[in-house]
């Protein structure tokens, strides 16, 4: 904190500092240099290497501090060596999340990050740590709900959302994080991963695309996609609707372009997703104002995601299902959200100029330009209903 002036300190038991360099994030934790400043009380028996000597000791105690062999390697940049005292390279070969000590002595915040490894990598997850997980799972409710947003976001915001969604699923923390989007999973059934008949994967998948490691996404705009899907699936609507809705959200809100546009689509729309009735031949001045009723509907939506009531009802149908009221997005991110939709409504005052071209700005999508979020919105809404032929 005193060496970077702009720094924010993450995490309590294991704090990771993310400091804020020409555009970017680097994580720096610490790494102990000294015999003596460091604790070698141990709680489980693990050997030393053999023929340590100090500094490999040292290095091995700090590999130990991690959580995964896979992230328990150190580099040194300076003689270009990868030390490997606990198997890391190994796992990383088998493609296998796999933690240095016994999973149940793991802190509960490893559960998310577990999954959000395997997601995006395409890792498997050793069977320890699965049982742990699945019997575990409502540990994550300890966490604060600042790491949980971050651990969310690491997943839904990288390229690996619909993977991440599929194991939340898999290992019963959907219904914990996202309780509104399991209990639609509940209700449709959970589709295999060769299988493309869902749209709220589908809408991952489509932002996974555009997105990656290095090209996130603001949190705003996952939240958004998360919004209208429980919109639509709560109450299917036309695709024309939901195709003028996405333009009128490109545009700034010129609702007028929006749905002479979508009147002039000629290709079919993607029949498999109950979300969307069959074209009802709607006019212009009708079409308008089912677009102002899906917008309504959205922002009516964000507010439901945001209330604990809401969210803690949202599995009552489902008795077997563990119930939670935990909100993990904040009013700052509620409101960043809601300015996405702000510009559809009657007669806007104000026009914002649609963003020009396809190329995507990744910096200002990562810190939440409005403009670049809606472009990106639009698209992934407008390719899901209307999926280009191959």
């Amino acid at each position: 904190m005193r060496t970077f002036s702009w720094c924010k300190i993450i995490g309590k038991r294991f704090p990771v500092c993310h400091v804020h360099m020409d555009g970017t994030v680097v994580k720096v934790s610490s790494l102990e240099s000294t015999r003596s400043n460091m604790d070698m009380e141990l709680s489980h028996d693990i050997e030393a290497p053999t023929g340590c000597n100090k500094k490999d000791h040292l290095r091995w105690m700090n590999c130990l501090k991690r959580d995964f062999t896979i992230n328990g390697l150190i580099f040194d940049p300076y003689s270009r060596i990868v030390y490997d005292y606990i198997g890391g390279i190994e796992d990383i070969r088998k493609a296998k999340v796999q933690t240095i000590f016994p999973a149940a002595t793991e802190d509960h915040a490893h559960i998310l990050r577990a999954i959000r490894i395997a997601a995006s990598l395409g890792f498997s997850i050793s069977k320890e740590i699965a049982q742990f997980v699945k019997n575990q799972s409502s540990s994550v409710l300890r966490l604060d709900k600042v790491r949980i947003l971050m651990e969310m976001n690491n997943m839904l915001a990288y390229g690996s959302g619909e993977s991440s969604l599929r194991l939340l699923w898999k290992f019963g923390l959907l219904d914990i994080l996202l309780p509104f989007q399991a209990a639609y999973f509940v209700r449709h059934g959970f589709p295999r991963r060769d299988k493309r008949t869902n749209m709220l994967l589908s809408f991952f998948s489509n932002l996974d695309k555009l997105l990656g490691p290095n090209r996130p996404c603001h949190s705003s705009l996952w939240v958004g996609i998360l919004a209208l899907h429980k919109t639509l699936s709560d109450r299917p609507r036309d695709p024309l609707v939901v195709a003028a809705f996405s333009l009128a959200v490109h545009n700034g809100g010129n609702l007028l372009e929006a749905v002479n546009i979508a009147r002039m689509i000629n290709k079919p729309h993607d029949v498999r997703f109950p979300e969307l009735l069959d074209l009802s031949g709607l006019n212009a001045e009708s079409l308008e104002a089912e677009i102002l009723d899906l917008a309504e509907s959205v922002r009516g939506t964000l507010l439901q995601m945001t209330n604990e009531y809401f969210v803690s009802q949202a599995m009552a149908d489902y008795p077997a299902a563990p119930h939670s009221d935990l909100v993990f997005i904040p009013l700052g991110l509620y409101l960043q959200t809601c300015s996405i939709f702000d510009c559809v409504k009657v007669r806007a005052d104000k026009k914002f100029l649609s963003k020009p071209g396809r190329v995507i700005d990744f910096e200002s999508l990562a810190n939440g330009n409005l403009k670049e979020i809606r472009h990106v919105f639009a698209r992934i809404i407008f390719d899901t209903v209307y999926p280009t032929s191959p």
